[in-house]
């Protein structure tokens, strides 16, 4: 009964363990914070807001319906009827009135408003185009953002693993040198810059291992995972692409980028912003119908008083109210046409110095790689003289410090270079396909 239980205990702590652990490729942690995003969200409300403000400008072509009525007390009114009654009225006795109702059903369907309907939805659905590129613009801003830090953790995980590792061989060497010093083989003060060099070393794993778990913390928020999950990075599927020329992603660019297309889509709507507010120096025409009943009792009813007809209205007040409307709705293009030229520019310095970090990333690899070569290459003499009493504990301690920091480097290059591809995909636009 107690094995069954040990055996039961254990199983269930080995099902936390694996729950506790993830192994996530780049491209399913991208889809994770994409499902996950707030900002996403909130622009995914803000299309539907746009959806429906389409809607309601295109409603304007359906026809309204009103209805009123009013039942009324009176005071004993005085009535002088200008109409002769007929003969069986007795026309020398006053017609009392204490109360009176009506009711009206009115119906108006526009036929012309100064195209003031059609630019309005017009405007609306440029707009509505606009905040949809705004929704691809913000993912491959989440992509890039997911990229930093997938790049972020799969290097705070190595360092940790590095350090752990040189710590190790630390502590071997302590061991050793306890043991050359006990046989009066070496000084004490090299003991004593071992151990100096060991404790630093298991600092830095501290300090490792702390940004490790802030780093785990910072991807479960970004992804939506439970508190306390480890993300293992994938980096299997790590490539790194011909860089190109830059003339071929600066044409990309200013074809791809969602925040240039969107810019080009409100332009358009704030040129049929201005089409529809100048609309309203035109009178309104609409086809008009109703009914109408009325009973005042001892006077009058009516019923069944169909009326169909054409109205026009117009406001006078907009010859001389409109043409502050038109200049601002203007100057609100002003504005977009400026902004296009600055957002020309910046989109051009950012592909620029995308390209660049990227080619500097990519040189950096082999650089990084010859350095390592040269560090452990470096150590290995050094190692071989100190054994031969040749160089000092001092040289020997900077060679090994030398060599875990090109290991470092060469290790953690390539995911730099792949987080500075992705930025030259995003400043061009092609990062969401």
């Amino acid at each position: 009964m107690r094995l069954s239980t040990l055996a039961i205990s254990i199983m269930a702590a080995g099902s936390l363990h694996a729950q506790g652990t993830r192994v996530l490729t780049l491209d399913q942690v991208v889809e994770m914070s994409i499902k996950n995003s707030g900002q996403l969200k909130v622009d995914k409300a803000k299309v539907e807001e746009a959806v429906g403000y389409t809607h309601e400008m295109w409603n304007n072509h359906l026809p309204d319906l009103k209805t009123t009525g009013s039942y009324l007390r009176l005071n004993s009114p005085s009535v002088d009827l200008k109409v002769k009654l007929g003969s069986g009225s007795s026309s020398g006795s006053p017609v009392k009135v204490e109360q009176a109702a009506y009711a009206m059903v009115n119906a108006s369907v526009p036929v012309f408003s100064g195209l003031r309907i059609k630019y309005g939805v017009a405007s609306a659905k440029y707009l509505e185009q606009a905040a949809k590129l705004d929704v691809e613009n913000d993912k491959a801003e989440v992509i890039l953002n997911t990229a930093n830090a997938f790049s972020a953790l799969f290097k705070a995980r190595e360092y940790v693993g590095l350090v752990k590792q040189n710590l190790k061989q630390q502590q071997q060497r302590v061991g050793d040198f306890t043991n050359l010093e006990k046989n009066g083989l070496i000084a004490r003060n090299d003991l004593l810059k071992v151990q100096l060099q060991a404790s630093n070393v298991e600092l830095t794993l501290l300090e490792a291992e702390n940004d490790l778990q802030i780093t785990y913390t910072n991807v479960n928020l970004m992804l939506g995972l439970p508190e306390g999950t480890e993300v293992n990075p994938d980096t299997s599927g790590f490539h790194l692409a011909d860089p190109g020329t830059l003339q071929q992603w600066e044409l990309s660019a200013h074809t791809n980028r969602r925040d240039i297309a969107a810019l080009s889509l409100r332009e358009k709507a704030a040129t049929t912003a201005i089409k529809s507010t100048k609309g309203e120096y035109y009178p309104g025409i609409a086809v008009t119908g109703g009914l109408i009943a009325v009973d005042v009792p001892n006077v009058l009813t009516v019923s069944n008083a169909l009326n169909i007809g054409l109205g026009l209205q117009y406001n006078f007040g907009a010859l001389w109210k409109t043409g502050a409307k038109v200049a601002q709705a203007s100057a609100r293009l002003h504005e977009l046409k400026a902004t296009e030229g600055m957002l020309s520019d910046r989109v051009r310095l950012e592909v620029t110095q995308a390209y660049q970090n990227y080619l500097l990333s990519l040189k950096k690899i082999d650089v990084y790689r010859k350095a390592m070569d040269q560090a452990n290459e470096n150590y290995r003499i050094t190692k071989n003289k100190y054994d031969n009493n040749l160089v000092t504990t001092t040289d020997l301690l900077e060679a090994d410090v030398a060599q875990l920091q090109a290991q470092l480097a060469a290790l953690l290059s390539k995911a730099d270079a792949l987080v500075a591809y992705k930025k030259l995909q995003q400043t061009s636009g092609t990062l969401t396909k």
